[in-house]
């Protein structure tokens, strides 16, 4: 049996989608719903779930605020949301599900059923976090969100300069000097980074092409417009003239 958990700020769209899994009560159990994300975190702490239907836009908390909080991360998420029909078709095939309102009971049949194989899979809370970082830069193309010291930092793409590697950490160099940390490989910067800004130029350099301003050809560097020297590889130095 599927131990469920609806979050909503809206107290009728609770009510019509527990009214929906009601037609699955032989697979699925509703164990408790909120429509407040701070006590829903607060019985999650000592409650074992094993699917959370969660509400992207709440008031007091978002969706990615909500995942956040979550100090155990051992359940299949999905989410209900407002969202257009071209992004949940686009995303689809990273999530483990997209239910749009109002919920289709076709829909949520399909859903009933990703649960359960995602379930044997290992499938968690923590994973779908990554999914829906790409997600917001994907719909919100103009930004790029970063996580970091539990909080999403929005970012125009040229406040970024440059980004570093050091092993399972990297620094993203920004505009006025600033840096952000984070716990995240080189490869998964590249992957939040619109590939028209951006080019994996070394294994441990990032750069935005459109603030470069010398190309040292003899040397191997570019220079930024910050002043920044960052090397770049002989086996990227083709795709990288490409580029220009």
């Amino acid at each position: 049996m599927i131990r469920a958990v609806i979050i909503d700020d809206e107290p009728k769209a609770i009510q019509s989608l527990a009214w929906e899994l009601s037609n699955f009560n032989d697979e699925l159990e509703v164990v408790a719903t909120f429509t407040e994300p701070e006590k829903a975190i607060h019985y999650l702490k000592s409650t074992k779930i094993d699917c959370l239907f969660l509400d992207i836009e709440m008031p007091t908390m978002d969706g990615f605020q909500f995942l956040e909080q979550l100090e155990i991360k051992d359940f299949a998420v999905v989410i209900t949301t407002a969202y257009n029909e071209y992004a949940i078709t686009a995303l689809k095939k990273e999530a483990i599900d997209y239910l749009l309102k109002p919920i289709d009971s076709d829909d949520l049949t399909e859903t009933i059923q990703k649960i359960k194989k995602h379930n044997t899979k290992g499938f968690n809370a923590d994973k779908f976090e990554d999914m829906l970082l790409k997600f917001n830069n994907k719909l919100h193309h103009k930004k790029i969100t970063i996580n970091t010291d539990g909080k999403l930092v929005f970012l125009e793409p040229n406040d970024i300069y440059y980004v570093e590697s050091d092993g399972n950490y990297s620094t993203l160099h920004l505009s006025k000097n600033k840096k952000i940390v984070v716990t995240k490989k080189l490869k998964e910067i590249n992957e939040l980074l619109p590939k028209d800004h951006f080019f994996r130029i070394h294994n441990s350099y990032i750069i935005n092409l459109n603030i470069i301003k010398e190309f040292l050809k003899s040397d191997g560097y570019v220079i930024l417009e910050s002043g920044a020297k960052v090397p770049v590889s002989r086996q990227r130095k083709s795709e990288f003239l490409e580029k220009l």
